[in-house]
Parts: structure tokens; sequence; C-alpha cells
């Protein structure tokens, strides 16, 4: 189940207080989770539990994680629907996600661990 949500949310730190600060969330995208008042949050759950999250402020992608390739893929596909998303620097560790996902993607050597995407019938900014 997909869920949209912000820190304003009644039930948002019972679902994300575990991921903020999670060492094991960060080794695996190289990126620190972070809650900010600005963001708005696309949550995969299942059980109850946050499986996979997109993070998202002025239409800019902040974070990404998922436990399965199947998850984030349509959290991606929800967020491509609704938001026009501008350039947003990402964590490699999804990259065949973001393609099959249909976002565009701008590599650049000087981002060892991150790529550009932004959405790819829209152009970003």
């Amino acid at each position: 189940m997909i869920v949209k949500m912000t820190n304003r949310d009644e039930k948002f730190y019972k679902y994300m207080g575990r991921v903020f600060g999670s060492r094991v969330i960060e080794r695996e995208t190289n990126d620190r989770i972070y809650d900010d008042n600005r963001k708005e949050w696309y949550i995969y759950l299942e059980d109850e539990k946050v499986v996979a999250f997109v993070s998202i402020a002025n239409n800019i992608i902040k974070n990404i994680y998922t436990t399965k390739i199947e998850y984030l893929s349509e959290l991606l596909t929800k967020v491509s629907e609704e938001k026009n998303i501008f350039d947003s620097v990402v964590t490699k560790t999804y990259i065949d996600i973001y393609k099959k996902s249909n976002f565009k993607i701008k590599e650049s050597n000087s981002l060892k661990n991150f790529v550009t995407i932004c959405s790819n019938n829209k152009g970003g900014k």
C-alpha cells in the first residue's frame, strides 16, 4: 500500500521514525535520510512496515530507499504521474529502477555514488 505523508501527519513518525538515522539504509544508499518540514513522502507499506520511500521537496527528489525493486518502481511511477520532477541528485544504487521507471538519467563523472534524474517526459528544469 502506498501512502503520501508529511511530518505533520499523525502516523508519520510511527512509520518513518526508525528510518531516520538508520546506518543500514545509509550504507546501502550512501545517503543520510532526514526529516524536513518541506518534504512530502511517498511511502510503501507492507504489513504496516516501511519497505520503500521517496521524499520530495519542491519537485526535487531528496531521498530514495527500497527493500525490493518492485516497490520502488511502483512508487516512482506514482511520483512521475503526480509530479514534474526537476533535476534530482539521488543514490546510484537504484539506477536500473530509475531507467525502468522512465526517468531521464544524467550521469556525471564527478558524482561517485550519485546520479541526477528528472522526469523523462517533462524534461526537468
